[in-house]
């Protein structure tokens, strides 16, 4: 997957919006505010950290070597993610994963207008 790929697939989702909260070279990805995802798109390699459930995040890492705790955030419910090193279809999952568990999070009448209760 590409850099213009990946933001692409991680604006389509609803109420997505990329901002540059840490430096002009960050992309985060939030939804209502909260961040689901943040890569520096013009890094090599291509990484991205998305927000995991625990203990999903530890079976990930043991399983995947391009799967790594989240670099610049809490360990316990981010993982940094090689772009590359897992297939794309797998990439797309773990993205969808992390905004739906920030979708979750949303008070109830936030996420029903995502269309996600």
């Amino acid at each position: 997957m590409t850099p213009a790929q990946l933001r692409e697939f991680l604006l389509g989702f609803n109420a997505a919006v990329e901002e540059f909260p840490f430096t002009p070279e960050t992309s985060v990805f939030k939804v209502k505010g909260k961040m689901f995802a943040l890569s520096a798109l013009d890094a090599e390699p291509l990484k991205i950290n998305l927000k995991c459930e625990p203990e999903m995040a530890v079976r990930l890492r043991e399983e995947h070597g391009a799967i790594a705790p989240g670099y610049h955030m809490n360990k316990r419910h981010w993982n940094t993610v090689t772009v590359g090193g897992i297939p794309d279809a797998m990439l797309r999952e773990l993205v969808e994963d992390s905004y739906d568990l920030v979708v979750a999070g949303l008070p109830r009448a936030e996420r029903l207008k995502l269309d996600r209760p």
